[in-house]
């Protein structure tokens, strides 16, 4: 009797070639598609790849958890002045826990989806360098870690393309989507406006407070953001602070958006049990490929990060990762060092 997993299918080329690698693995896949209501053609992409393979496809509505741990926490972290990072919230909380939920009705012990990573005895582990996933990943717990598999792991993107078509599925040559799916046309700053989350414009200031210009509200801004100012003077400016208490954002030559230090809340440990003493680590603080040595220790109930080369604008509300070698050890969110959580 084949062995039965919940896959989470979207309609798109990636969790489709992982629904026919886990079918070639003797997997029994149940497909499902998370509804959030916005329709256009991803449950029909993903019907037809259901129908391809011969698989059950499930649909579930996941609006009120997205709205509650993702799109709540989106508004409120932009409306303080960070830069939130959605996909990483929503997977342990809304995309997991839906599949889990599926698994446990069809008595499937494992999950999977069509992300690039790799899981070896609970540990999250790195994908192939270009198209690596671990980051938005890396606040799954170790619990949900012992039952996820990750089919495209060992694959590159332009590899799964390449499957899609040999394999004749429908979606091959679709686009990746580069939005995030709750905001379909990428423009998040129009999309809190319209849902009554702006803030008001205000002054770009300089660090010692002279005013520089108008800004056009806080939420508009990023730490590091370089472009789209509106800000002429002596050199180009980048935002080097947000201060929602005031309503300003600071700008600067840039110079000053090195930090030696960098400090995380709420970790979520992996690889290890948890953080007593110093550690050797290398951390990335976006989603990006870029990696940097560091010295991980804790502090209070958070963690301590010293760089062993400045890390240029580690942004509030963003994730710090820690990796040894191709392991994740853990994640905790950037915080500014004045605050120790993100009430």
């Amino acid at each position: 009797m084949k062995q039965p997993v919940v896959l989470g299918l979207s309609g798109g080329v990636d969790s489709a070639v992982a629904a026919t690698l886990l079918a070639r693995q003797g997997f029994a896949v149940t497909g499902l598609y998370l509804d959030i209501g916005l329709g256009g053609s991803g449950a029909e992409d993903a019907a037809a790849v259901a129908g391809r393979l011969g698989i059950p496809l499930e649909i579930a509505d996941i609006r009120p958890q997205l709205e509650r741990e993702v799109c709540a926490p989106f508004a409120a972290a932009y409306r303080a002045g960070r830069t939130p990072l959605p996909c990483a919230l929503c997977n342990p909380t809304v995309k997991f826990p839906a599949l889990f939920r599926l698994a446990e009705e069809i008595g499937a012990k494992y999950v999977s989806t069509g992300h690039y990573a790799n899981v070896e005895n609970g540990v999250l582990k790195k994908g192939r360098p270009a198209n690596d996933q671990s980051y938005l990943l890396s606040r799954l717990t170790r619990t949900q870690l012992q039952n996820v598999i990750f089919p495209l792991g060992n694959y590159e993107k332009r590899e799964v393309r390449g499957l899609a078509r040999d394999m004749g599925i429908p979606v091959a040559d679709k686009p990746d989507s580069m939005e995030l799916c709750f905001i379909p046309g990428g423009d998040y700053a129009a999309w809190l406006e319209e849902r009554g989350f702006s803030t008001p414009a205000g002054n770009f200031v300089d660090k010692d407070g002279r005013v520089l210009g108008r800004h056009r509200g806080i939420h508009c801004y990023t730490l590091g953001q370089g472009r789209g100012l509106g800000v002429s003077g002596p050199h180009r400016y980048y935002v080097s602070a947000i201060r929602p208490e005031t309503n300003e954002v600071v700008l600067s030559d840039g110079s000053d958006l090195g930090r030696d230090t960098v400090y995380g809340v709420q970790p979520n440990w992996i690889a290890v049990d948890g953080l007593t003493e110093l550690m050797e680590v290398t951390v990335r603080l976006r989603h990006s490929r870029t990696q940097q040595s560091a010295r991980l220790s804790p502090w209070g109930d958070g963690v301590r990060l010293d760089m062993d080369t400045p890390a240029r604008a580690p942004t509030p509300g963003q994730l710090a990762v820690f990796y040894q070698g191709e392991a994740v050890v853990g994640s905790a969110w950037i915080v500014e060092r004045e605050r120790k959580s993100f009430v």
